[in-house]
């Protein structure tokens, strides 16, 4: 019986220490466990960046801005200057170029010399000038003495009205001489036997930029052949093509913002002041015209554009499409922090620079925060935050992909 009893007892001491030594490790696995869950549930949340990582990738920092995206109609068009701004600079009279003072994409005042043309028929028109002028002189003195005789019975009135006759042809002469000498750009006051021109000169009718030149120094240009071509490029304005399903939409004093077809990266401005009655050729659409407002660098006539028409005023929080990265179905934006990353990261960090902390360098954190995409368009995307951003908070519009991928891999180096 003894030794039954301590076989007994044996097998239950040894079933005690095999029960406890299974809770310890199921205790031990469900501990590994929890700390990943915990790590899952609570992911790192602060990317940490040195000023070459920034400039290395081209980071760059931007605000969020209020922007018309809800209520939208999208429009082509084209950059037109009004005919009255545009002027073909012609010569009134044939003649040799002498003189071109300017070049292409000069900007002129109106009344500037132009060019100078020169022809020996200037001056034959100089000279019936003067030689009109000699003739008032004397059929003036000759009417005086008509008139005089006439008036003592001493002359015959025929004579009197001859020399009227005279007198009257020879100052219309004058008049039209004068008038084609002031048009010629000579002052008739100043014109005598020493200073007669052999050329004129060629002004700008209006203030604008040179934008052709059809004559070169030396060539022969006839009467009102075009030398030059200048526009005002300042009075610049939009040409909308505007679908019929949305012409009812379509406001005077609307906000139009545009880009450039062949420059999407700067954003214009412009306002409807003019909506048309009847359809562009076969295009089924209208013509909504707008004056451009604000920065005009760079806007040429003729140049394609993309428009977005604002039907309200509303507007909201919006940002660059490429400041919005995607993440398991969700969207998010980096935003400047003063946040640290959690310590073992740090450790992490100082690993990857060779026993350097990045934090001894000079560097930027940035906070991981969750947003809700609205409308996009013209390159920018409304967004909604799950937490506050403060509006004057600097959010990563350029390389929020690079911050990304480094938050991942802090991430992944943790394990």
């Amino acid at each position: 019986m003894k030794i039954k009893y301590k076989i007994f007892s044996l097998v239950l001491v040894t079933l005690f220490a095999v029960s406890c030594g299974e809770k310890v490790a199921t205790a031990e696995a469900q501990g590994e466990v929890k700390t990943e869950e915990d790590h899952e549930e609570n992911p790192q949340t602060i990317a940490e960046l040195t000023q070459d990582q920034m400039k290395s990738v081209g980071v760059t920092l931007g605000a969020i801005v209020m922007k018309e995206l809800t209520s939208t109609v999208k429009a082509n068009g084209l950059l037109r200057v009004p005919n009255n701004r545009k002027a073909i600079v012609t010569s009134l009279y044939g003649g040799v170029i002498r003189t071109i003072n300017f070049q292409i994409g000069d900007f002129v005042k109106k009344g500037e010399v132009l060019a100078t043309i020169s022809n020996p028929e200037y001056i034959q028109l100089q000279e019936q000038y003067l030689t009109v002028n000699s003739r008032i002189s004397f059929a003036e003195q000759e009417f005086r003495r008509q008139k005089e005789l006439f008036d003592n019975d001493a002359g015959a009135k025929k004579n009197l009205q001859s020399a009227d006759a005279e007198l009257k042809t020879l100052r219309t002469q004058k008049a039209s001489l004068k008038r084609q000498l002031q048009m010629m750009g000579i002052s008739p006051e100043t014109v005598n036997n020493r200073n007669l021109k052999s050329g004129l000169v060629i002004t700008a009718p209006i203030s604008g930029t040179i934008s052709t030149i059809h004559a070169q120094i030396g060539s022969y240009v006839d009467i009102s052949a075009p030398v030059l071509e200048i526009i005002d490029n300042h009075s610049i304005h939009l040409d909308l093509q505007v679908f019929e399903k949305d012409l009812s939409k379509m406001r005077i004093g609307q906000v139009v913002h545009f880009k450039l077809t062949n420059n999407p990266e700067t954003e214009y401005d412009a306002t409807v002041y003019s909506v048309g009655s009847t359809f562009e050729n076969e295009s089924k659409t209208i013509s909504v015209h707008a004056n451009v407002i604000g920065n005009k660098t760079g806007l040429i006539d003729g140049m394609n554009i993309t428009g977005i028409v604002s039907l309200d005023k509303s507007s909201t929080p919006a940002i660059p499409d490429e400041a919005i990265v995607e993440a398991d179905g969700k969207y998010y934006v980096f935003v400047q922090s003063d946040k640290k990353p959690d310590e073992h990261e740090k450790v992490g960090n100082e690993s990857k620079q060779g026993g350097k902390s990045e934090n001894q360098q000079k560097t930027m954190a940035f906070e991981k925060i969750e947003i809700v995409k609205g409308a996009s368009d013209m390159g920018y995307t409304a967004i909604t935050s799950l937490v506050e951003i403060p509006s004057n908070a600097k959010i990563v519009v350029k390389g929020a992909f690079f911050v990304n991928a480094k938050l991942v891999n802090s991430g992944e180096h943790e394990h």
